[in-house]
């Protein structure tokens, strides 16, 4: 009797491994990369019961049907308000490729490519503050904030110090934060409670609280960072407003810094940043507006178009843009980005592009703060160098956290979106693209800054680097594709 009892479970047991793992040839492909398909079924194969209920959590990357609404409603209605904008007219020296590029973020964002506008780009922490405070202080209607990351504390004072005069003077001022980072850090309540103190509208985006039916997969995170002062004035970048430590201890510890690139941009294109916002409050409340209209007399001389992207957007609107302009660029590119895990288009088109002749550096942090993103961007370092990419690597132990690109002379791209396979699909980013020698000229003065203070990684060195951390980069590289 106990034998048979014993065959039988055997069976059951074979009957559901073989069920699930036959289950997971056919499901996990559908409408996915293939090597991201095959890096879930190799874990899935080796654990079928574990690894289906980790492909449970994050295997998906669709957000609640509800929420899928929201986003189609809110994307048609800027499509209407930006149907009769046209295009700015081309700005001195505009590059043949560009117009293609724009018409493709137009045709996948309704973001029309508009102007004249002006742009400063900040560094340093403290500058970055000062300038957004100072813009603050000159609301006279409302002010939208929108982080990943918003933390009270001595380094960002002066910032809160500005919404509290801002609200006490009759100023309206929103402020999104993306819920499960802000509860991962340090002072999460001291934030919450002087934010409400003031008076400020606050609300968490993307809340993941299962109890009050609040939920989709857990890395789907709200990445963007912009500030709005009455449609006239915005901030966008890589900065998280918290202080450049994090908080952490074991970065205090380490002595990390975080290094930002931030703009400050006047113009229409703002107009485009605050409805970008607009879509994002109304997913978290239900509050829909009248979109905010140009306010002053702009002048400058740039053109720039918004380009939002995440998983309520179709097409990976970032990563395409990207890759036709790493395809258009015809002299010189240059990429800034802390998390260099590029998907198989994006790393040919890079390599394909510096085989071709153009001049290509990417510029990276020696020390990483995530271990296994860091050892997986380094597993590309040899095939990169082999092609003729320049690596140049910020010194440690500042951690070098901006984000932008520029291609040729008249062409950049700034905001919150890496060259990794999260930025492409799970996280909801921001990003300008700017026409205009002026912007191209600032970041290339920020990146030879950066030169100042980095070393340039060499093919032997790297090939000389120890067998355990080889070890390591490869099997980090297997990490990346799953998404």
């Amino acid at each position: 009797m106990e034998l048979n009892l014993t065959q039988a479970l055997t069976a059951l047991y074979v009957t559901i491994d073989v069920a699930l793992r036959l289950a997971a040839i056919v499901v996990v492909p559908y409408n996915r990369r293939p090597a991201s398909a095959i890096a879930w079924l190799l874990i899935i194969m080796i654990q079928p019961v574990a690894g289906w209920i980790i492909f449970g959590l994050l295997g998906n990357n669709r957000l609640p049907a509800g929420r899928r609404k929201k986003m189609a409603a809110i994307q048609e209605l800027i499509g209407e308000s930006t149907l009769d904008i046209d295009d700015a007219a081309a700005l001195p020296g505009r590059p043949p490729w560009l117009p293609g590029v724009v018409e493709l973020n137009r045709r996948l964002s309704s973001m029309p490519h508009i102007g004249p506008a002006s742009a400063v780009v900040w560094g340093e922490f403290d500058a970055q503050l000062e300038a957004m405070a100072r813009r603050i202080d000159e609301a006279e209607r409302f002010v939208h904030v929108e982080f990943y990351l918003l933390v009270a504390s001595e380094r960002t004072e002066q910032f809160f110090a500005a919404l509290e005069r801002a609200t006490a003077r009759g100023i309206v001022v929103r402020v999104l934060v993306d819920h499960l980072t802000s509860v991962r850090y340090p002072r999460r309540k001291e934030t919450v409670e002087r934010l409400e103190a003031m008076g400020a509208e606050l609300r968490d985006m993307l809340p993941l609280r299962p109890w009050r039916g609040q939920w989709q997969r857990p890395d789907l995170r709200n990445h963007r960072k912009l500030v709005v002062i009455d449609g006239a004035v915005g901030f966008t970048g890589s900065l998280n407003l918290i202080d450049p430590s994090y908080l952490w201890r074991r970065n205090i510890r380490r002595g990390l810094q975080w290094r930002d690139s931030w703009i400050e941009i006047s113009g229409p294109p703002v107009v485009a940043l605050d409805a970008l916002f607009w879509s994002d409050w109304w997913a978290e409340t239900n509050e829909l507006v009248e979109l905010a209209s140009e306010t002053g007399a702009p002048d400058g001389d740039l053109n720039a178009s918004v380009i939002p992207s995440g998983p309520g957007f179709e097409g990976e609107i970032n990563l395409r843009v990207f890759l036709e302009l790493v395809h258009a660029a015809e002299r010189r590119i240059t990429i800034v980005s802390p998390y260099f895990v590029p998907d198989e288009a994006m790393r040919y088109a890079i390599t394909s592009a510096a085989m071709r002749g153009i001049e290509i550096e990417l510029f990276a942090s020696e020390i990483g703060d995530q271990f296994w993103t860091y050892h997986a961007q380094r597993s590309y370092y040899e095939e990169l160098l082999r092609a003729g990419v320049r690596i140049t690597l910020f010194a440690k132990p500042t951690v070098l956290h901006s984000k932008f690109m520029t291609f040729d002379e008249h062409v950049s791209i700034i905001g919150s979106s890496n060259i990794d396979m999260r930025s492409f699909g799970l996280n909801f980013e921001v990003s300008m693209l700017i026409e205009g020698a002026s912007m191209v000229a600032q970041l290339q003065g920020m990146a030879d800054a950066y030169r100042q203070q980095s070393t340039q990684l060499t093919l032997d060195a790297w090939m000389a680097r120890p067998r355990v951390a080889q070890a390591f980069d490869s099997i980090a590289r297997l990490t990346s594709a799953l998404q």
